[in-house]
């Protein structure tokens, strides 16, 4: 396919989604001096979900990124955690993680990265509707909805689990878990009295996580199988939403209901658990000429080890090193050669990422058929299946994505 007029804008490098990991890429890109702008469909930067647990591995990304110092300010050093059964009457402590664990607003990740952003950078408001490839200048031009065009070296998808990059590389879509989850902050002005440690609290099917972010702010959800749900299964009215978590944690102690109850209205979202099937990700094409995925984009997965944007976090340090490593080799004005080193510098991104995320997103998806399934027999099928295949489960914390 030609293109039959010059685009309005022509940018080396376009990163589709203003995310977590579109943000941190292209903060990335400019620690190590290559511009790029973030294409951000919505007219606000957004951050829904409330909270995000980071652990070792997500700081020593965040380093090298250069904003850990200025997150560290605004999260408590969590201190391991407690499983409480109501059904068992039992409570027992979590394995400590070794090394850094904070959880953070996921509005302040956000901010955080945008400021260190060169004004300019991100584009509020441009959505993307398609993406076309041209054999010819191998240019990537991309269509707005506002009706412009603009011309891309390289493209970069950040948009999320419907991404329109990802569907172009030709990757099949996310599937859903049987796995719905409500989410939320807290905020206690005269600060609460919850220790600083993870607390997730079960009782029948359903689970309750709730961690501390400050002396004040507390980020929860409630975790549950779909089957359980009735009605308007999820909810989009953050009255409505806290209505049926209430309902739904009737029978948990009141403190518990308590913090529910106290919860920040525009801090309530629902969302039905979705992941990419690890088979995908092992065959899938993650590169297309001078076009790639990272984050969700790439490698959406349940939150059951609290990986999902840490992954993204990684992600976005890899591509910036390997970008910065293809084209500072780049020499003169042959498009063909610089071309050639872009898609090499990618291919290295996509093979250091690809056993790395298929790890994650494995042991995310056999956790999920757990919390998902009903009989007993899957169930301890599949917890076998952990156990053989992951003897060392703090592999995923104890990864480092190396220097930026």
């Amino acid at each position: 396919m030609e293109f039959a007029a010059a685009a309005t804008e022509k940018h080396e490098i376009v990163i589709i989604g203003g995310g977590i990991c579109g943000l941190a890429t292209a903060l990335a890109l400019h620690r190590k001096g290559l511009k790029s702008i973030v294409l951000e469909r919505s007219e606000t930067l957004r951050a829904v979900g409330g909270g995000i647990g980071l652990l070792p591995n997500a700081w020593r990304a965040l380093d090298q990124l250069g904003v850990g110092s200025r997150l560290r300010s605004m999260a408590v050093l969590l201190q391991g955690g407690r499983d409480i059964s109501l059904d068992e009457n039992k409570e027992r402590k979590i394995e400590h993680v070794i090394g850094e664990s904070r959880c953070v607003k996921r509005s302040d990740l956000i901010t955080v990265l945008a400021d260190e952003l060169p004004i300019g950078t991100i584009r509020l408001g441009s959505e993307v509707v398609s993406i076309d490839l041209d054999s010819v200048t191998e240019m990537s031009r991309l269509l707005l909805t506002s009706g412009s065009y603009i011309d891309a070296e390289i493209v970069i998808g950040c948009e999320g689990g419907r991404s329109k990059v990802a569907e172009l590389l030709g990757l099949k879509a996310p599937r859903a878990f049987d796995i719905g989850v409500f989410r939320g902050l807290t905020t206690y002005p005269n600060a609460h009295s919850m220790p600083h440690e993870f607390r997730r609290t079960t009782k029948g099917k359903i689970g309750v996580g709730m961690l501390p972010i400050t002396q004040h702010l507390i980020n929860w959800f409630v975790a549950l199988p779909t089957h359980l749900l009735s009605g308007d299964k999820f909810p989009h009215d953050p009255k409505h939403i806290k209505q049926m978590t209430l309902e739904l944690i009737k029978d948990f102690p009141s403190s518990i209901q308590e913090t529910i109850e106290l919860s920040d209205l525009d801090s309530l979202s629902t969302a039905h658990l979705r992941y990419r099937a690890p088979w995908d990700l092992l065959l899938g094409t993650m590169r297309k000429g001078t076009v790639t995925v990272a984050g969700d984009a790439m490698h959406v997965m349940g939150p059951f080890l609290g990986q999902g944007g840490a992954a993204g976090l990684e992600d976005a340090v890899v591509l910036g090193r390997c970008l910065d490593m293809a084209m500072s080799g780049i020499e003169g004005n042959n498009k063909k050669e610089k071309i050639a080193k872009i898609e090499a510098g990618l291919d290295q991104y996509v093979k250091e990422r690809r056993m790395r995320v298929l790890g994650l997103s494995t042991l995310t998806y056999l956790i999920g058929i757990i919390v998902g399934s009903t009989s007993p027999i899957v169930k301890m099928v599949v917890g076998l299946a952990i156990a053989i295949l992951f003897r060392d489960r703090a592999f995923h914390v104890q990864y480092d994505c190396g220097k930026l």
